[in-house]
């Protein structure tokens, strides 16, 4: 793994586990409704956002290194699998 990558992507998980503690506090203090939706979204953005790090990670890193081994077929599954994922969101 990039380490400039990995040092993002610990970062901003932590972010999410405090934006999850702060959910957890908002249901036990039965906050508004709209509120805790409304935090629910922001932790989904930042969860993207790993994903979108981890998906240029896994390019820059392992498909790359596939490609220039000649591996070009095992590259375009994994860039397809990747695809695929993404389709479900």
């Amino acid at each position: 793994m990039r380490q400039d990558i990995k040092q993002k992507i610990t970062s901003r998980l932590k972010v999410i586990e405090g934006q999850v503690c702060g959910l957890q506090k908002m249901v036990d203090q039965e906050k508004y409704c709209v509120d805790i939706i409304t935090q629910i979204s922001a932790v989904e953005k930042s969860l993207s956002s790993v994903g979108n790090l981890m998906l240029e990670n896994h390019l820059v890193t392992h498909v790359i290194h596939q490609i220039k081994h000649e591996k070009g077929d095992q590259a375009v599954t994994e860039i397809l699998k990747i695809y695929k994922l993404a389709q479900r969101k």
